[in-house]
């Protein structure tokens, strides 16, 4: 299962079915779970664990140093889950000792060629990051993230599940749950209604989600006086989750 011309080192750890292709290296503190395969000319550095039935594809750098200037060689860590998807040229960096220490990646997430994952992001599940979407240190995505070709994440941003962002977008503030954002600077352009219905989204938390948007959006309300509204008058976990990603920003919302 481990190509003749590649390169493994003895304190790697990989399932007895990991699949490494030719001319790739894979270095010590390295888990990789089962069913995994790995293709060639792939680099993947540890401290660094892979969950199973990862699949990573030719030229992908995976746990290597951050680019922090900050960065003295800790130990730091990359922690994924299961089923994602490493595509041509990706980077995905560890983490730094000044903030948490290790990046971490859930499962079932889609990485597009020459996408990029700088040190401490936290990504959620079900997460599609497209071709040269570039996402700096400290960003966090929540699950069900989309974000489209050639997007930029501003370092430290939240992006809240289920939203959207056009491609080419360029974001430097939070972005609150279930919206769709495009543009330099990015703007919200409503709600990412057909991506929920397409995960069964009701038509009443719809309708919820549509009222409290427009709270925000559309009534010339503070933030604040747009969030009491909308936990007053709602009590459902669609509308909770987008009153939670506005009040935890710290850089301010996109308007």
């Amino acid at each position: 299962m481990i190509h003749p011309n590649a390169i493994v080192d003895s304190d790697a750890r990989l399932a007895d079915d990991v699949e490494v292709g030719p001319f790739s290296v894979i270095g010590p503190n390295v888990e990789i779970g089962a069913g995994s395969r790995i293709g060639p000319h792939v680099v993947i550095k540890g401290p660094t664990v892979l969950g199973e039935r990862t699949r990573v594809f030719q030229f992908a750098s995976v746990g290597e140093d951050c680019q922090d200037k900050k960065y003295a060689g800790e130990p730091t860590r990359l922690v994924m889950g299961d089923d994602n998807v490493v595509r041509e040229g990706v980077t995905l960096h560890r983490g730094t000792a000044q903030d948490r220490g290790e990046t971490t990646i859930g499962s079932r997430n889609l990485f597009m060629a020459y996408a990029h994952v700088g040190h401490d992001c936290v990504i959620g599940d079900d997460c599609i990051l497209a071709n040269q979407v570039t996402l700096a240190g400290h960003v966090t995505l929540g699950n069900f993230s989309i974000l489209g070709g050639l997007s930029a994440v501003h370092q430290f941003c939240h992006f809240g599940e289920h939203a959207m962002a056009g491609g080419g977008s360029i974001i430097t503030k939070d972005t609150p749950a279930y919206v769709m954002i495009n543009g330099n600077p990015a703007q919200v352009h409503g709600l990412n209604l057909v991506g929920m219905r397409r995960r069964g989204f009701s038509n009443s938390s719809l309708k919820a989600l549509g009222d409290a948007y427009r709270l925000v959006y559309r009534q010339g309300l503070t933030v604040e006086q747009a969030l009491t509204t909308i936990r007053e008058r709602y009590s459902l976990p669609e509308t909770d989750t987008f009153a939670a990603s506005i009040e935890v920003s710290s850089r301010g919302i996109i308007r």
